[in-house]
């Protein structure tokens, strides 16, 4: 019985942990998609005014595989709480 019951608390906290975790990528992910299209633009003006490029924004890497792997723990994260059961609490001893 106690290893049902560690069974669930390890799930229902690894849920709880990669959930945040995986906001936080995600939202990283959309820092840097924001900071390329600036940096874009920027180059773009600059062109259009007849300015030599000046690369003020250094590229910001791989965004989309930062936000994929975001999606992924966030989904993990929820999965592994409603799985654990986290909603209806902490497991009671059946009979």
């Amino acid at each position: 019985m106690a290893v049902k019951k560690i069974r669930w608390y390890v799930k229902a906290q690894l849920g709880v942990l990669l959930l945040p975790a995986g906001l936080c990528l995600f939202g990283e992910a959309v820092i840097r998609k924001g900071l390329e299209e600036l940096a874009r633009r920027a180059d773009l003006a600059g062109l259009a005014a007849g300015n030599p490029s000046i690369r003020v924004l250094e590229p910001t890497g791989p965004w989309f595989w930062y936000g994929t792997f975001g999606l992924v723990l966030i989904n993990a994260g929820v999965g592994l709480m409603i799985e654990s059961g986290l909603l209806r609490g902490y497991p009671r001893q059946q009979g």
